[in-house]
């Protein structure tokens, strides 16, 4: 597995741990005093102090992640999400192309997969134009709300 790799798969299950803990704290009345998660190589902690707020007092909410590889680069990519839970597919139909490949320019409003959900075909669309750079989910695969399912770069301003 490259760096590359590694790096892409870490953010992946950052990404999963973050989604999950906002989940499990959704559950609870009061938040707890603090939070600690580690999954594989990623650990998050979380820990809440209490800020004053104009309407008292608010939990002020201070996270940090690290992993024993390095962090990923902070770079200007957009990803595009999951539009809802449900089965991603980058092709219209079985057989057929791909929607885009890696390379391709996309436009704002353009299609470029589709999340299928109880029978019902989700388009997943760009808010902004830009090339793909990277397909970050499998076709086929289960994914979640929010899911990063592709890596664009933005246009450039022309």
């Amino acid at each position: 597995m490259t760096q590359a790799e590694t790096r892409q798969d870490d953010q992946h299950l950052l990404e999963t741990v973050e989604h999950s803990v906002l989940r499990l704290l959704s559950g609870f009345r009061d938040p707890p005093a603090r939070l600690e998660i580690t999954a594989g190589a990623v650990t998050v902690t979380a820990e809440w102090a209490t800020a004053e707020g104009a309407h008292g007092t608010v939990p002020a909410v201070i996270a940090r992640a690290s992993a024993d590889t390095p962090a990923a680069p902070i770079d200007d990519r957009l990803l595009v999400r999951a539009p809802t839970v449900g089965v991603f597919y980058l092709a219209p139909q079985p057989g057929s192309p791909p929607f885009v490949q890696v390379g391709d320019p996309v436009g704002a409003g353009q299609q470029i997969g589709i999340v299928e959900a109880m029978k019902l075909m989700i388009p997943v669309t760009v808010d902004t134009p830009g090339t793909v750079l990277d397909v970050l989910a499998t076709d086929g695969a289960a994914v979640e709300y929010d899911t990063p399912l592709f890596a664009l770069s933005p246009a450039e301003a022309g």
